[in-house]
């Protein structure tokens, strides 16, 4: 063991085979290990006594039994980096695998989604299927028929809505007139063919003609435009 006041050589060294050496001194802390283990005993001995004494002598004991307590965890172990990865292989190459032009620099597969046709192609047909085609478009600049205007006669505007409706507003009241929306029905303009029973009614429409406008005013009722 070294003398009092002498310099103590550096303990991290390489890994050394089991029995090795553990060295205490008195400003030194027990290590972490299992409870209990062979030779715990002596080793609290020797660093109480080296606290309470006051002595800088350094003590030598040999342990064969630690071999468990200081082991690294299997889960750190996989972390670390190891002397048999491809990574420590290449330490002191220059390009490290990746050749001596590119340098593992720029776009090796192209700029964004590049290649879907090419030499992506295969990625792009099994996980991005119809990507690439037409599957057709809306008509741009279309034109509706603007003289698109279907018409129904007032001797068809009782069918519009139902029978019973007809005999409830005939015996209401207080006058309450039906409403007929034949825009719903889809028509848009009314015209003056045919009689309308003398029954008060409202008629809703985008247009209406001369003729159909006076009867339905001459009934009684009314004619409401909408949009």
């Amino acid at each position: 063991a070294p003398r009092a006041g002498e310099h103590k050589p550096s303990r991290a060294a390489a890994p050394q085979e089991w029995p090795f050496q553990i060295w205490i001194t008195k400003k030194q802390e027990l290590p972490s290990l299992p409870d209990p283990f062979p030779g715990r005993d002596d080793l609290r001995d020797l660093s109480e006594r080296g606290r309470k004494g006051r002595v800088s002598r350094v003590q030598k004991i040999e342990v064969s039994s630690l071999s468990s307590a200081c082991r690294v965890p299997a889960k750190i172990e996989e972390t670390l980096p190891s002397r048999l990865r491809k990574t420590r292989k290449l330490r002191g190459h220059v390009s490290h695998g990746h050749g001596r032009i590119g340098k593992h620099r720029k776009h090796p597969g192209g700029r964004g989604n590049a290649g879907g046709l090419h030499h992506h192609r295969i990625n792009f047909d099994k996980y991005h299927p119809g990507y690439f085609g037409k599957v057709g478009m809306r008509h741009y600049h279309l034109k509706k028929n603007q003289s698109y205007c279907p018409t129904v006669n007032l001797d068809k505007l009782w069918t519009l809505v139902s029978e019973q409706t007809r005999i409830n507003a005939a015996k209401s009241k207080e006058g309450l007139a039906p409403i007929i929306d034949v825009v719903r029905s889809g028509y848009y303009k009314v015209l003056g063919k045919g009689k309308l029973p003398k029954q008060p009614v409202i008629v809703k429409a985008k247009f209406f003609s001369r003729r159909a406008e006076e009867k339905i005013k001459g009934v009684g009722g009314a004619c409401v435009l909408v949009a």
